[in-house]
């Protein structure tokens, strides 16, 4: 049985595929496990492999739900994505994005994308 945690998270993560769905990018793959390492959402454009980061909220009370990607959170996301290249022969410029989500109920939810939200130190 999933907690709500889990299914405000996927509530999110299905609002940010469909919103860059509908902005032009290629969902290759939802939460794909990498070793120990998750990644929401890996999307392509015609420049770039992404890897996108969700971050759901109910409200943005405590702060907008993209502050809570940590360094850590970052540097795991990098780690993934060092992985997912070498093993798909990935030669694409990579980009890391943040896709925010706000649940707002009876009204429409509060989407920020920000892509290139942090750069790697490869």
């Amino acid at each position: 049985m999933k907690t709500e945690k889990q299914i405000k998270g996927r509530r999110g993560e299905d609002i940010a595929a469909e919103y860059l769905q509908s902005n032009g990018y290629t969902i290759l793959e939802r939460n794909r496990q990498i070793g120990h390492l998750e990644v929401d959402i890996i999307a392509s454009t015609d420049e770039f492999l992404i890897i996108a980061e969700v971050k759901t909220r109910k409200s943005n009370t405590f702060g907008e739900p993209e502050d809570f990607v940590t360094l850590q959170k970052q540097r795991n996301l990098i780690r993934a994505a060092a992985s997912y290249i070498t093993k798909f022969g990935i030669t694409k410029e990579v980009r890391f994005d943040i896709v925010s989500v706000i649940l707002k109920e009876g009204q429409d939810n509060e989407i920020r994308h920000i892509p290139d939200a942090f750069k790697p130190r490869w």
